[in-house]
């Protein structure tokens, strides 16, 4: 059985008691429902819940249970000894544990003057509400709430919406009364318990910051920020916020990035608070796009909310294709367009390219549910904002606008598919959105076009990209952005929709042409020899934007990767044109490649020939923007020395290397450095060093307050060359790291090549240990060893894991990611070696 259409709650009346010292919590929970066809069972949702008492009450009646059960399903089902339909009230008593597996309702622990402390939190999305309480746990079953909390006095509660009363009850205990909810969906609810202090924003909606004790001196930015965000959204989607506060909450244990709870976002504390010692400007842009993100989504997903879990990306997709928007518009000079261009469009291009991927309408599981993993992410959130910024390209900002805003006035406090989008972008622009739409949304994969100048003309040919080769009968919609060049030495930009497979175009006189010129389209291009080398003129001379000249060179490290080119070629490319390239956007993915290839052949002879590009390169771009950072310079200067510093330690440039080391020099005798050198000095004197700074890191970490400074000291430990040093920081991590940022130093060791020989026997010593992170920390360990370790134990963790992932379903989509990326990486290095 499963949950029934004709059951409908409408309102709900909880009451929680939760106890911070015996990790326990009891509640009674009231459900007004409206039931449409007659039963004598009622199906909602529960999971790791005590159910003491369910009856039924209307007007005139009340029924008893007579006997109620729970289903491997996470669903309870309550049988009544009569037939009923109507309005009903369901009332249930029930028990659960506040766990410490960061779902549901969890603990989170702290240090206050040197004693463990706790406080209750919870992490619902998508389909763990349940473990809190009896409700009927889907998005499309919206309702609004009266909650309330029995607490201690001493303790804090907060929820959804402000607080409506508080009444002391004797025996050291508090009940907390919130204002009722909006008509929301069950996965968006909060409850919060513990020693939470504020600083707040007072305004026609409050905005607020929780944080635990100490750290309300680290809240100022984010809470200016989230002003500002709350400021965009009302404005741009022109429906105000509708509840009175909005609460920001920092807590030490949570899983994700953040939660959008409606008007109680939660984040891991370093995406909310900003340590001026150790946040790096990195980090502050971060803190930004994550606040923005999760305000974006208090539309969609909030006001709007996916009609079933295969819609998850119009929460997704938006809220990350804003939350780069709104930061874009608060700060222009940051370049966020190119950052995005940079990590969410080439992660997504690089997940999609794999030939086991999915629609951006993510089919689920056998329950319908779609889970957010390494694997579903990229699709959902970077691929999705990725085409949404192509659309919006290919509307006009207005029309994009107009069209958003019709869907959100339609729809709000009510639930969306795909098909709603449609309807409203076309209802604003008069342009045929949905036949371009479906091609991007409802297949897997993206295009290439295979080009070329032949007789005057432009041939373009679409085919589906995938790095292993492979021949699918796929097309799509591609709105086209071109820059011809004449040999005149004019120039034109043109458009055009390409419908079919391929298709010609007049190229008169044309020397070369750039495709998808502005890099706004979800798509490669490969070029021919003889364009390429055109195209590579316009480079060198800075003709192109930083946008195209990223793409070009993306594009064909891409091909090389695929087998269609040599990586000496790419070198070759790089070398040529390339050494004068200073943007960040361009500079740090040609470092990101030249990279990847240095630890993917670090054992072959071809190293010889990629670290002299690499040096070349390195020293070209830190002697234009220099190691020291200068007073008032860029913010993406900054961002790229911070990106490239360490690669540059890696291949031996000798600069590089002397400047960590006087860095590192001044952290040991405890001066202050610049916080955008803090990650990158510790990182690249891992690689330089013996045991003496593994010993440092450690003393540092078990001091260390801020979670900025942990994870700082983090990437110290997965640089070390020494062996037994990496064999030691992979068991520190696992017993002394907080489990929430465990996978950080293993994902690091996991891509560091001396761990070749250690990481794989490693984890079979210790992968019971392992299983209990969770699932998505355990995945971003799982993928990187399978993808870099596999190479030199392939037929062990192939054999492994193909038959691991059948006994681990919610891995199994991540685990065939890492195996195909084995695959991928493998060829590459038998081509390259």
């Amino acid at each position: 059985m499963s949950l029934q259409e004709f059951v409908r709650p409408e309102h709900y009346e909880l009451v929680l008691k939760p106890d911070l010292n015996s990790f326990k919590f009891s509640g009674e929970v009231t459900i007004d429902l409206r039931i449409e066809e007659e039963t004598n069972v009622i199906i909602l949702n529960a999971a790791e819940l005590a159910i003491w008492k369910a009856e039924l009450k209307s007007n005139e009646r009340t029924l008893k249970a007579t006997k109620f059960c729970h289903t491997d399903k996470e669903e309870l089902e309550i049988y009544f000894e009569d037939k009923i339909s109507g309005n009903w009230k369901l009332f249930l008593e029930f028990e659960g544990t506040i766990n410490d597996r960061m779902v549901g309702f969890y603990r989170s622990s702290y240090k206050k003057r040197n004693k463990t402390k706790y406080v209750a939190v919870t992490q619902f999305e998508e389909s763990d509400a349940r473990r809190a309480f009896p409700c009927f746990d889907h998005p499309s079953r919206k309702a609004t709430f009266d909650i309330s909390f029995i607490i201690d006095e001493d303790l804090v509660g907060i929820s959804n919406g402000p607080i409506k009363s508080e009444e002391k009850l004797g025996n050291g205990k508090k009940r907390i009364i919130f204002e009722r909810t909006p008509k929301m969906s069950t996965y968006l609810l909060f409850f919060g318990v513990g020693e939470f202090e504020f600083v707040e924003d007072p305004g026609k909606v409050t905005v607020r910051v929780a944080a635990l004790p100490g750290k309300k001196k680290y809240t100022k930015f984010g809470l200016k920020f989230a002003r500002k965000a709350l400021e965009f959204c009302e404005d741009y989607f022109a429906v105000p916020f509708p509840i009175p506060k909005l609460d920001n909450i920092a807590v030490p244990d949570f899983a994700y990035g953040a939660m959008e709870n409606w008007g109680a976002i939660i984040y891991r504390e370093n995406l909310l608070l900003y340590y001026p010692k150790f946040s790096s400007k990195e980090n502050k842009q971060r803190i930004c796009e994550v606040i923005a993100h999760e305000i974006t989504h208090q539309w969609f997903g909030n006001l709007v909310s996916p009609s079933d879990w295969k819609y998850l990306w119009l929460n997704e997709s938006f809220a990350t294709f804003f939350g780069n928007g709104i930061v874009a518009h608060y700060y222009p000079q940051w370049k966020i367009w190119q950052g995005f261009v940079g990590t969410a469009t080439k992660g997504a291009l690089s997940r999609d390219g794999l030939n086991d991927t999915f629609p951006i309408e993510l089919p689920g599981d056998e329950s319908g549910h779609v889970i957010i993993n390494a694997s579903t992410a990229p699709i959902i959130y970077s691929k999705g904002a990725s085409i949404l910024r192509m659309i919006e390209n290919y509307l006009g900002k207005e029309k994009f606008r107009d069209g958003l805003r019709y869907y959100l006035k339609k729809h709000q406090y009510d639930n969306a598919a795909s098909h709603h989008l449609w309807e409203a972008l076309e209802h604003a622009s008069k342009k045929p959105i949905t036949e371009i739409m479906k091609t991007w949304i409802e297949q897997p994969g993206y295009p290439y076009l295979d080009v070329e100048i032949k007789d005057q003309k432009l041939l373009i040919r679409q085919k589906r990209f995938t790095f292993l080769p492979k021949d699918y009968n796929q097309t799509w919609h591609v709105p086209i952005i071109m820059k011809f060049f004449y040999n005149d030495g004019k120039s034109k930009v043109s458009r055009t929709l390409l419908k079919k497979e391929t298709k010609e175009l007049s190229a008169t006189n044309v020397s070369t042409i750039k495709l998808n010129y502005g890099q706004t389209g979800f798509y490669r291009v490969k070029y021919p020899p003889q364009m390429l080398e055109a195209l590579g003129t316009l480079i060198k001379t800075k003709k192109l934007s930083e946008f195209d000249r990223w793409g070009i060179q993306s594009d064909l490290y891409a091909f090389v990767r695929r087998g269609d080119y040599t990586l000496d070629l790419y070198l070759e490319y790089i070398h040529k044109y390339y050494l004068d390239e200073d943007n960040f956007l361009p500079a740090i993915d040609i470092s990101e490649n030249l990279i990847q290839s240095y630890r993917l052949l670090y054992h072959t002879p071809k190293i010889k020939a990629i670290t002299e590009t690499a040096l070349e390169f390195y020293r070209s771009v830190l002697e234009k923007i220099q190691l020291e950072p200068q007073s008032g310079e860029k913010h993406a200067i900054s961002l790229l020395r911070n990106n490239i510093l360490v690669p540059a330690v890696l291949v031996g440039y000798k600069d590089a290397q002397n400047f960590v080391e006087h860095l590192f020099d001044k952290l040991k005798a405890n001066e202050d450095i610049n916080p955008d050198l803090r990650e990158p000095t510790l990182s690249g004197k891992a690689w330089l060093s013996n045991g003496d700074v593994f010993d440092w890191v450690i003393s540092r970490f078990k001091e260390a307050e801020s979670e900025q400074e942990r994870i700082n000291l983090l990437f110290g430990l997965g640089y070390f060359k020494d062996p037994n040093l990496l064999n030691k920081s992979l068991n520190f991590i696992l017993k002394d790291v907080p489990s929430r940022i465990k996978y950080i130093g293993f994902s690091l060791i996991a891509q560091n090549p001396y761990s070749k020989d250690i990481f794989w026997k490693w984890y079979q010593e210790n992968r019971t240990e392992l299983e209990k992170l969770h699932p998505i920390h355990y995945e971003r360990l799982l993928v990187p060893m399978i993808m870099y370790s596999g190479i030199y134990h392939y037929d062990a963790i192939t054999e492994f894991f193909t038959e691991y992932k059948e006994k681990m379903a919610p891995l199994k989509d991540s685990i065939n990611l890492a195996l195909e990326a084995l695959e991928i990486n493998k060829s590459f290095v038998e081509r390259n070696k």
